[in-house]
């Protein structure tokens, strides 16, 4: 079971470093499916997030992809909102989580599918939308801590529909991700939902994919390709995740 879990890691890490938003949208319903409990799975997922999205963003920053700027309101905003998920999460039947775990996967398969523009703006950096940013990163940020999903799956879409270039959107989301993963992991540590030697399989399978997946995208990818492959994977999580439920 330890090396299929580290072969699953790898291979998600790899996949979804190249769309920047994290495995732990992926990882958690398939660490469900192993028969891990659910508030085991979300800090697994979460600490993978953390470790696999800083390697992808020490990528992005030696090659001079990240602009710090836009970046900001996201992680301020999701940092403090995914410790309220998580923390409300303990509260909320499990069924309900995985329902809502569900409705996410199917709203960010479809946005990955169907949003589309003829063209993205070069957002200038005096024009920053910054009330929107911090919206989208409240909104990530407690899905991220309720969930145990990292947030990426809402942001992406999310400064698609703002008009961001999906390459910068990619490389904004990878550095975003960490923080609110982060201080939800936290939260479910300090409530002790944690399973140390998960976490290490997980995460260390994931430095690797995610390393690997970063590089590959910028190098052999179009951002249109890495939208379609995330998407059939996140609706296929959805499909599993209902089968289970059912």
């Amino acid at each position: 079971m330890d090396y299929l879990i580290f072969a699953i890691s790898l291979i998600a890490s790899f996949i979804f470093a190249m769309g920047g938003v994290g495995t732990a949208s992926v990882m958690v319903p398939i660490l469900v499916s192993l028969g891990v409990p659910l508030n085991i799975a979300k800090p697994t997922g979460l600490f993978n997030n953390t470790i696999s999205m800083i390697s992808a963003s020490i990528s992005n920053i030696k090659n001079g992809r990240l602009d710090y700027k836009i970046g900001i309101p996201l992680i301020v905003f999701s940092f403090l909102f995914a410790v309220v998920g998580a923390y409300a999460s303990q509260f909320i039947p499990t069924m309900v989580i995985l329902i809502l775990f569900v409705l996410f996967l199917v709203f960010s398969g479809l946005m990955f599918i169907f949003f589309k523009r003829d063209e993205y703006e070069e957002i200038d950096r005096k024009n920053i939308p910054y009330l929107k940013l911090s919206i989208i990163g409240s909104v990530a940020g407690l899905m991220s801590g309720l969930l145990g999903i990292g947030g990426g799956g809402v942001i992406s879409p999310a400064m698609l529909m703002l008009g961001f270039n999906p390459k910068k959107t990619t490389v904004i989301t990878a550095f975003v991700i960490p923080f609110s993963s982060f201080s939800a992991f936290v939260t479910y540590w300090l409530l002790g939902n944690i399973d140390w030697k998960l976490i290490l399989i997980v995460t260390s399978a994931g430095i690797i994919g995610a390393t690997l997946g970063t590089s590959f995208m910028h190098k052999r990818l179009d951002p249109n390709s890495v939208r379609r492959l995330l998407a059939v994977i996140l609706l296929a999580m959805a499909v599993n995740l209902i089968y289970k439920i059912v």
